[in-house]
Parts: structure tokens; sequence; C-alpha cells
């Protein structure tokens, strides 16, 4: 018997099965035995599902939706790393559709040239529905560089406790973040030493600690939303200058009905910065706001209120600026447009600063950033499926606005600069990914930034354009290739033209940097469950390029490494 369709199985089964049955009780009565029955059953047809897509690679996207995310009215540049941007090695793992047992710990090694040693842990517990913790460690260092070998060496090494319990309405966390970093000023003239200077005396070491305690409800549903946190960082260099940052932040929201909230955000931060000279620079900032919903048009109207100790270029302290937002969906989960006024203080500190321009002069004078009135206006969108598209457009007034110049004292090092007016700019942003069923992953993103000064010569080390081009394809889901393209414009420095008696510089020559192309590739393989290898090629076209004037980084570098996951 065929059978043509899995709808008839059922019944097709107790139609064969019948006859059996009747002749097992028959011959039953009388002592006979059952005879052999074979059914043949073919199944032809095969139903199939497309395969969903997913997305969790660490750059995120997210896609229009009805209601308007939580407003933000500030839109910082992009960030400029020290060195270059290295991509984390990440091995990748197909979920299945439930969720998988979740060992929670892995270990990585690797080992490059350069003298590059890299290792890294995730301990976690497992799964739990009442509580997460764990531990993150990681450390890369060089023991030479581009530079006279290991005069251009460098250091990172981070230790990372977290640890949250969700048992009930309210979500209580902690986070305890402690670090280490060396780096050398190995941005002296080479043509005009006979000899190398010693390591020691271009040493540079950083250190950092960060603790924050935080809570926040677990229901979603409740009508009053908070998240609440409170932290300390400590900095301190070799110097002997240290930062020290208690903060408190808030972010809040209360339904008044389905369609309208309140929503209050704020922060507070207190700093006491010891150099030759101790200064306290205390940091207040609010913004209440009104959101209300109708159909396809999200509106949002408030006010930042900002008060700064910094007195810098006679800025005002104490500024309050427009929270005006306004979304409009012109095809739903398709297309949204969005356009605001706004303004905020955005605070500046070593903590930060030191992350971008590790080679900072001593005795530097730090100053929060003000920003606004700005304007702004672009759209988020999902045009097919797959692919999101988002684009913004920022036009802002910025005081205080910090640039890294060469020092005048000493130009290997960097000192902080300030225009004596305000500084116009204008960002266009724009992002695209497409998400293929987690085969194909293709990423770009860009920053025009024109900037507008008026004491400066240039926006220094700030460069105009700035992108990024990433792509992944994973193989048989065995193999995850990786390709990336990074680009920085040129952007200005400065030389010293030098008295030869004295050395003091009697002359400024405003120098370009290098344009930046970065390619990197990586492979991951699977050997088996637990056990993978990796491979990671920076700066694979071999340029030493000068990010920041006079430092070159490290040309074609590879690392190789295994993963064990348990």
């Amino acid at each position: 018997m065929t059978l043509r369709s899995p709808k008839m199985l059922p019944l097709a089964v107790l139609l064969a099965a019948a006859p059996v049955l009747a002749q097992a009780q028959k011959t039953g009565k009388t002592g006979g035995k059952i005879e052999d029955a074979e059914i043949e059953i073919v199944k032809e047809r095969v139903n199939q599902l497309p395969e969903a897509t997913r997305n969790f690679e660490k750059i995120k996207i997210d896609p229009p939706a009805k209601q308007a995310a939580p407003v933000t009215y500030t839109y910082p540049d992009f960030r400029l790393p020290a060195d270059r941007l290295n991509p984390a090695v990440r091995v990748l793992s197909i979920q299945q559709e439930e969720l998988a047992p979740q060992t929670g710990n892995y270990l990585k090694g690797a080992i490059g040239n350069y003298g590059t040693l890299y290792a890294k842990a995730y301990l976690h517990n497992t799964r739990s529905e009442t509580a997460s913790y764990g531990l993150d460690f990681s450390h890369i260092s060089s023991s030479s560089g581009p530079v006279d070998k290991k005069n251009s060496g460098s250091s990172q090494t981070r230790l990372g406790l977290s640890g949250e319990t969700y048992n009930g309405p309210v979500t209580l966390g902690a986070k305890l973040d402690l670090g280490r970093e060396r780096y050398n000023f190995y941005g002296y003239n080479q043509e005009r030493r006979r000899l190398p200077p010693p390591t020691d005396s271009l040493k540079q070491v950083f250190k950092r600690a960060a603790a924050k305690v935080y809570m926040r409800n677990q229901s979603a549903d409740a009508p009053f939303q908070y998240d609440f946190g409170l932290g300390f960082n400590y900095w301190a260099d070799n110097f002997k200058a240290s930062e020290s940052n208690f903060n408190v932040s808030l972010r809040s929201g209360y339904a008044l009905s389905e369609k309208s909230r309140v929503a209050v955000n704020g922060d507070i931060s207190l700093i006491s910065y010891k150099d030759s000279l101790k200064t306290s620079r205390p940091f207040l900032q609010i913004t209440p706001a009104y959101e209300l919903t109708l159909d396809r048009l999200a509106l949002s109207i408030g006010a930042t209120l900002g008060y700064t100790g910094d007195t810098i270029r006679r800025a005002s302290q104490f500024n309050v600026y427009p929270a005006i937002r306004l979304g409009y969906t012109v095809t739903e989960d398709k297309f949204v447009v969005f356009a605001g006024l706004g303004g905020a203080l955005q605070r500046v500190t070593m903590y930060d600063l030191t992350t971008e321009n590790p080679w900072l002069a001593p005795n530097q004078r730090v100053a929060d950033t003000h920003r606004g009135p700005t304007v702004y206006f672009g759209f988020n969108s999902t045009p097919a499926r797959a692919l999101s598209v988002n684009a913004k457009v920022t036009l802002a007034n910025d005081r205080n606005l910090y640039f890294y110049n060469n020092s005048r004292r000493d130009s290997t090092k960097f000192d902080l600069v300030y225009d004596k007016k305000s500084t116009q700019l204008i960002n266009v942003h724009g992002e695209l990914l497409y998400n293929a069923a987690e085969q194909v992953r293709i990423g770009f993103k860009a920053d025009y930034n024109g900037y507008k000064t008026h004491s400066l010569a240039e926006a220094f080390h700030r460069p105009a354009l700035q992108t990024t081009l990433f792509g992944t394809y994973n193989m048989y889901d065995k193999l995850l290739l990786g390709a990336e393209l990074y680009t920085y414009s040129s952007s200005y420095g400065s030389g010293y033209v030098r008295r030869l008696s004295s050395g003091r510089p009697v002359g400024e020559v405003v120098r370009p940097t290098d344009t930046v192309v970065d390619l990197n590739l990586r492979g991951d393989y699977r050997i088996m469950e637990n056990l993978s290898i990796f491979a990671l090629g920076n700066n694979l076209l071999g340029r030493k390029y000068e990010r920041f004037l006079n430092y070159p980084v490290k040309g074609f570098n590879v690392l190789a490494g295994v993963t064990y996951d348990f």
C-alpha cells in the first residue's frame, strides 16, 4: 500500500492493522498463531519552512518600530582609536530553535609576530532564572613595535567581574572593571638621535578601576520604568596624575496612558583631578520630557538643564537646551523619518581621553563639551528582508570641543587644545546592514564630520571622513570567514622649528597625517564541538600609517590561536 499524503497516514495504519487484529482475536480463541504482516508507507511530500533570519552580530542596527525608542539628544563622534581597530576574534555557533545548554565558559590563546601574546577567559554561570555572575579576563601585549623594537611595545590587561540577581520585581546588579595599560612615547625623531633613548624613559602606564551598582524594575508592563546606577571610576598614570569620579545615573519613565508618558533622565558626576594642581569638576544634567504617540506620529517635548564646574574659555556654566523630537512612521515596520532640536553637556574625563590617545602630556586642562543648540534629522528603514538602512544629519554648535595637537614642550606628546570661539559641526552618518540567514552578513558605516574652527589652524587629529566596511561568510556551520576595511581621511598635527642653542620652539608647522586604509581578515574553524582554531591578520596592506602625527602603527601582523569551550 502506498500513501501519497501524510494526512492519510493515521487512517492507513488503522485500515492495514484491522485484518491482523481480527485474525489475532480469532486464532487466539482456537489456539492458532498470528501471521506476519508487512506495511509499506512511502512519504513523498516534505513540508519545509524558510530558514529564519537572526542577527547576533556585535554591531547591531535596530529596525524601526511604531513607537519611538528612548530619545537621545546628543550624537558623539567616532571614537578615535590609539592604534587601530582590532576586531575581536569570535567563534560563530548556530543557535537552535530551542535554547541549547549554556556552558558559559571559554578560553582563548594566541601568539603572533611583534612578540604578541593574546589571552582571554570568559567564565560565567550557566543559564539561571534567578541570577547571573561571571568573570571576564583579557590580555594582549607586543614586546616590540614599529619604532626601535621594544621602544614601541605595548600591553593591555583587563579583569571584569559582574553579577545580577532578578528573583523578584527588581533586578539588582554590580560590576567591577580593573585594568592596566602600558605604552611608550616612541614619537621621537629617529634621524636626529644616534642611539635610541632608554625604554624606561619613554614609559607611560595607566591604571583603571570602575565600580558600579544598579537596580531596575524587571517587569516591562509596569507603568513606572527605571534604571538607577551608582558608580565610581578611578584613573592614574605614570606621572602621578589621578582622577576620581563619583557618578549617579537615572533613566526613568512613567506611563500616563497607553499613548503618553513622562520621562526623566539625569546624570551627576563629581570629579577630583590631581596633577601639578588639584581641581574639582562637578557636573549635573537632567532632561524631563513628555512623550506622546498618536497612530503613526511620535512626539517628545522637553528640555535639558545642565551645570558644569569648568570655567575654561569663559563658557557658561549653567545651560538650558531644548529637547524636541518628532518621528513619523511612513510605512509600518519599513520606513520611519525623524527630526529634532536638542543639545546637552558632554562629560569629558581623563579616563576616557586616554583610551582615545594614550600619549597625552602631563598637566592637561580638561573641560566638558557644550553641544548645542543641535538640529538633526534622518530616517530608519528596512526596504527589503534582511536589509536595514539608517541615515542621520546633525548640525551642531560646540563650545570647548577638544582637539589633540602636538605639544610645544615636547612634540612626542599631545596637548588638549580648544577653539576660542564655538566650533560649527556638520555630521552626516549612514549605516547599512545585510544579513542573509546567518550565512552572509555585509555592513557599511560612514561618518563625515565637517569642522569650522576659528582660532585653531585646523581641526587637529579629527579626521573628516571615517568608514567601516565589514563582511562575514559562514560555510557549512564550521568555518567562519570575516573581512573588515577601515578608512580614516587625513587630519593634521603640528611640528615645531626650534633654536639650536636653547631648543625652544620659534615656529609652528602644520603637517597632515597619513590617510588610513587598514584591511583585516580573520578565519575561525570549529574542529569539534568544544574546540576551534582561529587566525587573524591586521593591517594586511602593510602600511605603517600615522593616525597620530609621529606615531606610525605596526605593519603587517598576524595572530593564530585556539578557543576551548567548556
